[in-house]
């Protein structure tokens, strides 16, 4: 069986979840040939790299402007018909004529809308539209842009999602909460954290978003008993500033292994993306996030809070706020136990029998019957 796994890197996130999909579904079920797509990258080889380098700098400097989209698109109807719906369309029918696939996860809107726009083209030409269409969403969101009629199956973080959904008119019957998947690693880590000094991670996600101030990290050094990693991504400019400035504080630039540095932590600050998110709660380490500045972010943030797994920061100078975490092991303690219970909930079953009916001949049974 042969699934094609469509993303884009529109922030890592979107690859990030896709990869987890195609580790999990290739080490799980032998006779399973999942491959990942950047389709932007597919259809646009010598543009993509410029539109990913612009979407960076919109996150990054021009935050008002995405906000200002992710709120007027939020108010839309499902079924958006993407830009240059006619060139991508065409590329698409060439990547399935040459790849042939049994079944299609998307881990991005864009993706999932164009596989469900060409399932309905398909369909007026008698061919191609029972291709399965599974759309994994990537933000503790509802945002009408993951929401598709031709969609056979949505994989989403949250039973308030699953509601959502279900309040925008789509079948409960077609959600499943998996969460965000995960790599492997974080779903079999066991935290073993050895004593001695309190650990403290802080990342700046793919991009190195971190505070530049060097007070900052001056204040951070004089929590107690405390050691420090920071993980700076691919911002080298910070990374060459930080490292070996403090004997307590290590200081890493891109690593791929995250989930070694989370096993060890007590506390985490980061931003709230939803695979951070969900790569904590497999870790149960509580999360501070800085104030987030993305719409996606907030609503992420909000989930969070709600669940009491983590905490949302005053400011981006937040040493005392992390101190005063760190230091009340109550406080710690009872986020680490409600992470403990999410995760219990995602292993009761859910992901795993979807990913058994993904793999599986039933799920293409019933749904090409349906």
């Amino acid at each position: 069986m042969k699934i094609l796994i469509l993303t884009g890197k529109f922030g890592m996130g979107h690859w990030s979840a896709a990869q987890s999909l195609q580790q999990y579904l290739q080490g799980s079920y032998p006779d399973v040939s999942a491959e990942v797509v950047d389709f932007p990258a597919y259809a646009m080889p010598k543009l993509s790299g410029v539109m990913y380098k612009l979407f960076n700098l919109m996150v990054t400097h021009g935050r008002p402007v995405f906000n200002t989209y992710y709120r007027i698109t939020g108010k839309g109807r499902p079924d958006t018909r993407p830009l240059f719906e006619g060139m991508f369309l065409s590329r698409l029918e060439q990547l399935f004529c040459r790849e042939r696939p049994d079944m299609v996860i998307a881990t991005h809107p864009l993706c999932a809308q164009l596989v469900s726009r060409y399932k309905e083209r398909a369909g007026k030409r008698g061919d191609g539209w029972k291709l399965p269409l599974i759309t994994c969403v990537t933000d503790v969101s509802s945002h009408p842009e993951w929401i598709n009629s031709n969609t056979d199956c949505y994989l989403v973080p949250s039973g308030e999602i699953r509601r959502n959904l279900s309040e925008r008119g789509v079948d409960p019957r077609t959600v499943c909460v998996t969460g965000i998947p995960v790599r492997e690693e974080f779903r079999h880590l066991s935290h073993h954290k050895e004593g001695g000094a309190r650990e403290l991670l802080i990342m700046g996600g793919g991009l190195g978003l971190l505070p530049k101030s060097t007070a900052f990290y001056d204040a951070l050094s004089r929590i107690p008993h405390t050691h420090i990693t920071i993980i700076t991504g691919r911002n080298r400019r910070l990374c060459r500033r930080l490292r070996g400035r403090w004997e307590n504080i290590h200081v890493e630039g891109y690593v791929s292994q995250v989930w070694d540095f989370m096993s060890r932590a007590d506390l985490v600050v980061s931003k709230p993306g939803g695979i951070t998110l969900f790569e904590a709660i497999y870790a149960r380490v509580p999360i501070l996030a800085w104030p987030p500045a993305l719409q996606n972010e907030r609503n992420n943030a909000r989930w969070m809070t709600e669940q009491g797994i983590g905490w949302v920061a005053g400011s981006e100078n937040c040493v005392e706020e992390i101190r005063d975490i760190l230091l009340d092991r109550d406080r710690l303690s009872l986020a680490a136990y409600r992470m403990e219970c999410i995760r219990r909930q995602l292993q009761a079953g859910n992901f795993d029998r979807m990913m058994k009916a993904v793999a599986g001949t039933d799920l293409l049974s019933r749904l090409n019957n349906a």
